[in-house]
Order: C-alpha cells, then sequence, then structure tokens
C-alpha cells in the first residue's frame, strides 16, 4: 500500500492553490469587499452566508459553520477522501503526488506497474472505440441501436467493440512494444496451459469499460454478439481491478451530475447504459458479485442514500436478504438504504423502455425503507398470531437489528419491533445487551481492557499527570484520532465531554466534526486543523499510540465515556446557560439541539 503524503507536500500544495478558485468552479461567488461570497453548496438557504477568503485562503459558513481551505471544500463537495483530493489539487499544477517511502525499490517496482496497466488498459480502451466505428463493428453498432442507445451515451460511457479475431489486440499492443506477459496480466490475453499459445480474451463482443472513481479504465465487461457463451464477460482480477470493490457507472454518475444525492444498484452494464439514456443518470451496477462491505464504503462516501434494484422472484428476495445483512452494519445515522422489486420478468432495461423515465423514478421514490423491508422478510411464512411463529419472528429481527450500529435507528427499530410484538422494549434491549456481551467474552482477547482507574480523579482534570502520561480528556481524545470510526459508538449527546479545558474544547469539535462528516481518517482529520494550536494537539496525540490493543478499543472508550457521565456533575441552568454563551461567544459553532437549550435557558432565566 502506498505510503502516507508527505507533510510538506500538503503545506506547498496549499500555497500554490487559490480556494477561490477552487470554490467559483462550483459556487458562484460574488466579490463583496475583500472576501468573496455566495449561496451555501452545504445546506439550503436563500440569503449568502457563505464566504471565501482569498487572504487567509479559507472558506466559511455563517449558517451551517462549514469551514476549511481548498482540500476540505473538494472532500466536502466532491465527496473525495484525501488522499483523492490531494491528487486533484496536484494534477491541478501538473505535480506528481510523492509518498513516503517511495524511495523504496518495491513500491517504486509496484507503482511503475500500477501505471503501466492503466496506461495499457486506456490503450485497449481506445482500440475498442476504434474498431466500432469501422466497417467491421456494424453489428455491434446495429445492436446498440437496436437497444435505442444514442451517440451522446456511447460516447460518455466509453462504448466499443472487439473484432471477431483470435490476435488483433495482440497485435495492436505488440505493435506498440507491450509484451504479451503484461497483457496476460491485466487480463486481455489468455494464456493457454496445454498448448502455450495465446489468444485474445475479448471476440466479437460490445465492450463495456469499467473505470474506477477517477475515471481511469481498470477493466472491461463484453457482451457477446452471437451465441457464444458466457453472455457477458468481465476481466479477471488484476493488480488495479478487483471486481469486489470497483461500481460500473459510478465515475459516469458522478459526471453526470456532482451533487448526487442517491444511487441505484442494478445488476448490469446494459441496465446503467439504458436508465442513462432516458436521464435516469444515477445507477450504478456490481461486477458478477453480490453487493459487498467495499462497494457500499465507496458509495456511502458519495451520497448518503442507496436503493438496492433487484427481480421480484424468489432468487431477486434471497440476493436482497444478503445485501441486507450486508448494509446492517454501515447504516449509521443520516445514511439511508431502500429496496425495490421490479415486476416479474422484467428488468431495469426493459421497465424504463415500457414505462418510461417518470415511471420508473416514481417506483424508486416508492421503494420500500431498510426497516419495512426486514420487517417483511422476517414475517414471510410465519403466521403471527402463533406465540412460536411470533417468537422466531422476533428473534430474526433481533439478530439483524444486532447488526446495526448504536444510534437513532437502532433504537427506532427496537421500538417497532416492541409495538409489532408486544414485547416490552426493556425485554428486547437486554436480550441483546446479553447476547453483546456473550459475544465480546467469545472473542475477547486474554488483555486488559483499560478501563478507567479506580481511584477517581477530577473529571475536568486536562492536565498530563506527573508520570507525563495524558490526562482523563485527552485519553478519550486519542482513541477518536487514532479510530475515528469509534465515533459511531458515542452517545447522540456530547454532554458527556461537556469539561471544561482545551481537550473537553477540542473534543467536542472533534465529535462533531466526525459525525457531521463521517470520516474515518486520521489523516483527513488532522488536515482539517492544519496550522492551529489544536492540529499540533492532534498531532501530538496521533504519534503516541494508545495503551490498549486495536481490538479492545472499541471497549475503552465505552468506559470512559461511561466514567465521565458518572462524573459529569449537575450544573445549575445559570452555569449552563454560562458555558454555551462563553462558547458561542468565542467563535465555537454550536449544534442546533445546543442552541435551542440556549434559547430555552434565557426564557427560564428570565421568567
Amino acid at each position: 500500500m502506498a505510503g502516507q503524503i508527505p507533510q510538506r507536500f500538503i503545506d506547498d500544495l496549499l500555497a500554490r492553490t487559490d480556494v477561490v478558485e477552487i470554490v467559483g468552479e462550483r459556487v458562484k461567488l460574488k466579490k463583496t469587499g475583500r472576501n468573496h461570497s455566495g449561496l451555501c453548496p452545504f445546506h439550503q438557504e436563500k440569503s449568502p452566508s457563505f464566504t471565501v477568503s482569498a487572504d487567509k485562503q479559507f472558506y466559511h459558513c455563517f449558517g451551517c459553520g462549514a469551514h476549511g481551505n481548498a482540500l476540505r471544500f473538494l472532500m466536502e463537495y466532491d465527496r473525495l477522501r484525501f488522499p483523492e483530493a490531494v491528487e486533484q489539487l496536484a494534477a491541478r499544477l501538473g505535480l506528481e503526488v510523492p509518498r513516503e517511502g517511495d524511495d523504496d525499490p518495491r513500491q517504486q517496482v509496484r507503482e511503475r506497474k500500477r501505471k503501466e496497466g492503466v496506461n495499457l488498459l486506456e490503450l485497449a480502451a481506445s482500440f475498442f472505440r476504434e474498431r466500432l466505428k469501422m466497417p467491421e463493428g456494424e453489428a455491434a453498432r446495429a445492436y446498440l441501436d437496436k437497444r435505442g442507445l444514442s451517440p451522446e451515451v456511447v460516447r460518455d460511457f466509453g462504448i466499443g467493440f472487439a473484432p471477431a479475431e483470435w490476435e488483433a489486440m495482440r497485435r495492436h499492443l505488440g505493435e506498440r512494444g507491450i509484451s504479451e506477459a503484461v497483457q496476460i496480466e491485466y487480463g486481455l490475453l489468455v494464456h493457454r496451459e496445454d498448448s502455450g499459445r495465446t489468444y485474445d480474451r475479448f471476440r466479437d463482443r460490445v465492450m463495456f469499460p469499467i473505470r474506477d472513481i477517477r475515471g481511469r479504465t481498470v477493466a472491461f465487461g463484453g457482451r457477446v454478439l452471437g451465441d457464444a457463451k458466457p453472455k457477458y464477460l468481465n476481466s479477471p482480477e488484476t493488480p488495479v481491478f478487483h471486481k469486489g470493490r470497483e461500481l460500473y457507472g459510478l465515475y459516469e454518475a458522478r459526471q453526470a451530475n456532482a451533487r448526487l444525492d442517491r444511487l441505484v444498484i442494478v445488476e448490469g452494464y446494459m441496465d446503467v447504459v439504458a436508465l442513462a439514456q432516458f436521464g435516469i443518470r444515477n445507477a450504478v451496477a456490481t461486477l458478477g458479485t453480490a453487493t459487498t462491505e467495499d462497494h457500499l464504503s465507496r458509495l456511502f462516501r458519495v451520497v448518503d442514500e442507496v436503493v438496492f434494484c433487484f427481480d421480484g422472484d424468489q432468487a431477486g428476495r434471497q440476493a436482497a436478504d444478503r445485501a441486507l445483512r450486508t448494509a446492517l452494519p454501515m447504516m449509521i445515522d443520516g445514511r439511508q438504504a431502500r429496496f425495490l422489486f421490479l415486476p416479474e420478468g422484467e428488468d431495469p432495461d426493459t421497465l424504463v423502455r415500457r414505462e418510461g423515465a417518470k415511471a420508473f423514478e416514481d417506483r424508486v421514490t416508492c421503494a420500500s425503507p431498510l426497516s419495512e423491508f426486514l420487517f417483511e422478510q422476517a414475517s414471510q411464512g410465519r403466521d403471527l398470531a402463533r406465540i412460536e411463529d411470533r417468537e422466531r419472528y422476533a428473534s430474526q429481527v433481533l439478530e439483524a437489528i444486532g447488526l446495526l450500529p448504536e444510534g437513532v435507528l437502532k433504537s427506532l427499530l427496537l421500538t417497532e419491533l416492541s409495538r409489532r410484538t408486544g414485547v416490552d422494549q426493556s425485554s428486547f434491549e437486554s436480550l441483546m445487551k446479553h447476547h453483546g456481551e456473550a459475544e465480546s467474552e467469545a472473542h475477547a482477547p486474554a488483555v486488559e481492557t483499560g478501563a478507567p482507574p479506580t481511584v477517581e480523579a477530577p473529571a475536568g482534570s486536562e492536565s498530563p499527570a506527573k508520570d507525563g502520561s495524558l490526562g482523563l480528556m485527552a485519553r478519550a481524545l486519542q482513541l477518536l484520532v487514532h479510530e475515528p470510526g469509534l465515533v459511531e459508538r458515542l452517545p447522540e449527546s456530547d454532554d458527556w465531554c461537556a469539561h471544561e479545558g482545551e481537550d473537553a474544547r477540542l473534543c467536542r469539535e472533534v465529535v462533531r466534526l466526525l459525525k457531521a462528516g463521517r470520516y474515518r481518517s486520521a489523516q483527513v482529520l488532522l488536515a482539517h486543523f492544519h496550522g492551529t494550536p489544536e492540529g499540533e494537539r492532534l498531532a501530538e496525540l496521533a504519534r503516541r499510540e494508545p495503551l490498549v490493543p486495536k481490538g479492545v478499543r472499541g471497549a475503552e472508550l465505552d468506559n470512559w465515556v461511561a466514567y465521565f457521565q458518572r462524573h459529569h456533575r449537575k450544573r445549575s441552568p445559570q452555569e449552563e446557560y454560562d458555558t454555551l454563551l462563553a462558547r458561542s461567544r468565542a467563535g465555537e459553532h454550536l449544534s442546533q439541539q445546543e442552541r435551542q437549550r440556549l434559547s430555552e435557558l434565557l426564557m427560564e432565566l428570565k421568567g
């Protein structure tokens, strides 16, 4: 895996980038004095509260609190990960992004092979596109015309044609100095072990290039024109292509709409392309596999809502059940997954042609929410009037709920299960707790969990102990810096860290940032605070490895949260009001709940 991007390169990149130019390409800005202003792209507003400062190279929204530098804006607006945002800024300046460890010969070899493979596949994609235009591509063009695809859609998806020859690709690439070994490694040639001969993998097929999130061709899918089998053929796994991670059409969907709010997962290439022909440009397809966690991680970095589209038969229902199990652990608050079942004998391609785009989009809008599908699936074939069937129904739903991360959705599903079964919710919560404890005991490593000390320390203490160890709040903050994903375990309210002191204030800011942006990278977190005292504090914590093992850090954070909650002194309304007011006056962004609480306290104190 490539090393980290050196901090000095990031600093230089930001120094050479104009944030006004980056933001202005995506948001309509107007010069207002020394700054630029416009409507915030991160929340709905009618009056501009979004400003961009050329002097400070910083943007800030006084409405929702969004702020940061050019890198942060690309990450938030284009939904890019930190390395991708760095790559995009560097590409604008014609710079190569260095990586720590690039002087390692093995890393250099891997990087050279990756670039070699991408260049090779781009050459192949160009070859296929050219062959589609030639006389030999007439049958492929007739097939695409029959499917109603316009030249614009064919162009946007880079569709081509593999001629019905055994060595056309091998000759084409060989003339450009590319060895057969490399062509085999990247899936363009097949090597027969019995005869030792090689031949083109794709022959007499309409070719669909599979592009990564940056638009680079990493593989191909081919649809046969004749009667050969298989009907659809994908590239094999290669150094640049892993079918459990890539999604067909994701790059094209983002090109069509930079601000997607929903993506529909369909089965095949033609489903994606046919929907695009009808103006539905937010469909993607898995590549001959079930939807994986990697697929969903990639999609949820782009949108907050995913709609699974399945056939309405038994096989489609079984596939939907597998997708449900994959999605449940990823459903942190704010994400949505829904399930669309098509009429029997129909697929998205045939249905959109028969019903039209509006009717298909109405079906997507009316797709079953995850919660509804979960309960419906569990009730299949069961008579809920019978106690035994109701018990199996509840057990199946409880098992599914147990896969969810802690959050509002999990609580609401338990409440709904209680309503549907007539069993008190506390009984279900107790069952889940005991099951979770049994699971933890079965899998826990034989090490100390690092629970908070039995000798109580001041709950507001922020200073390190004499031995140089971290203060109490700093230990919780350290866990979040090293494992940002642990934020999913935290309570909805940040009252547990509502203590005084710099580490407590920084912890609140980090928690809000992680919950709002759902970052899962310490590097991204550090980039947000880059160049500030808070950034230096977080960098210090990042350099210090937590004392507890990686496998039990979640339990350790739970312990600290419980500890702080126990020792958090109940404040008077006046003290609570003074604290919130001081945070607001200091420029700290208050959440909606905190602003509402501030108003309530003001009314209470005046009344």
